[in-house]
């Protein structure tokens, strides 16, 4: 009778997805496509340092390095089904497939600056996304990762309109990116994140856009060694979890995520964002790349600017973008 209990009891005890056995025992899995030094990697590790501080039971957390579990379109769809990541760092682009409005939170000329970025970051003001985000996709926000600023790498100086004009470059897959460098003159595709190294190599397109680390990170600087300073983007991305996972935790292990990720956010954001001058730096100064200063960016704040307006209008966001805009 006794051992029969005990079985009743274990059996009680499994949950789904990345939950093990019981709550003495609960295992999360994670995944970065980059190595241990990287931004996104040491984020991910703050974010476990302090669920584990934050939270009386026992959580354990198996984090897959360098693209081990695929590319974050892959890590999408694995916490759309519960199965395979539990938690990561995503570019809001790429949760597209099921959300329309969440890449208004990466749109270009977003932000006005550092201070207006993390003003916005630290509030409540993307909680419409971050609600649409939950039903659309089964992904939960627990907080906000970024920072870098996203320039133009390319194969040849690209420094004014001109020169820009018919640019073929690689875009995130959200439509409001395409639409954006489109209304500047460029000519934009959207090719998967791990196929543009060779994208360029082989002339398919002439180049990019992205920040420091990753530039630095993936060696892009071999096939696109020139760094227009745009800066177009001050980077979201966000920290995220199944909602699955995340339903099926005790509340007093969701709270301390939701904590832990509000948290480790603030610690990506200030190390991100102080890094991303200092990678640019490193990488000139290696004779990685040339950096140029690009004339005409006031011209491209407003060429862009309709077709921001037209994308919130068309999401009903446009209460939403005014109040960005208003902080």
């Amino acid at each position: 009778m006794f051992n029969r209990t005990l079985s009743a009891l274990a059996a009680t005890a499994v949950l789904v997805g990345g939950i093990t056995t019981a709550q003495a025992d609960t295992t999360l899995r994670g995944a970065s496509m980059f190595d241990e030094e990287h931004a996104f990697t040491q984020t991910l590790r703050e974010f476990e340092r302090l669920v584990a501080e934050n939270y009386e039971g026992d959580v354990t957390f198996d984090l897959r390095l360098n693209g081990e579990l695929g590319v974050e379109k892959d890590y999408v769809t694995y916490l759309n089904q519960g199965v395979a990541v539990d938690y990561t760092i995503l570019a809001p682009s790429n949760m597209a497939v099921f959300s329309d409005s969440i890449p208004l939170m990466d749109m270009p000329f977003l932000f006005r600056d550092l201070e207006h970025w993390n003003a916005v970051l630290s509030s409540d003001a993307l909680a419409p996304l971050e609600a649409d985000l939950r039903e659309a996709a089964g992904i939960v926000i627990v907080g906000y990762h970024g920072g870098g600023v996203r320039n133009l790498a390319s194969s040849e100086p690209i420094t004014n309109m001109e020169e820009l004009a018919g640019h073929r470059m690689r875009v995130m897959g959200a439509p409001i990116q395409a639409q954006t460098f489109s209304a500047v003159g460029a000519a934009p595709s959207a090719i998967a994140y791990n196929e543009v190294y060779n994208a360029i190599q082989t002339g398919v397109i002439a180049g990019f856009e992205n920040e420091a680390a990753s530039i630095q990170n993936l060696k892009f600087y071999e096939v696109a060694p020139h760094i227009s300073l745009t800066q177009h983007t001050i980077t979201v991305r966000p920290i995220v979890m199944s909602a699955k996972t995340f339903d099926a935790l005790p509340a007093d292990l969701q709270a301390a995520i939701m904590a832990a990720g509000a948290e480790a956010g603030a610690f990506g954001r200030a190390l991100e964002s102080g890094q991303d001058g200092q990678k640019l730096q490193a990488m000139a100064d290696a004779g990685q790349i040339e950096v140029h200063d690009f004339l005409g960016r006031e011209k491209m704040l407003e060429l862009v600017q309709p077709v921001q307006d037209a994308y919130a209008a068309e999401l009903g966001a446009t209460e939403l973008l005014e109040r960005i805009r208003g902080m």
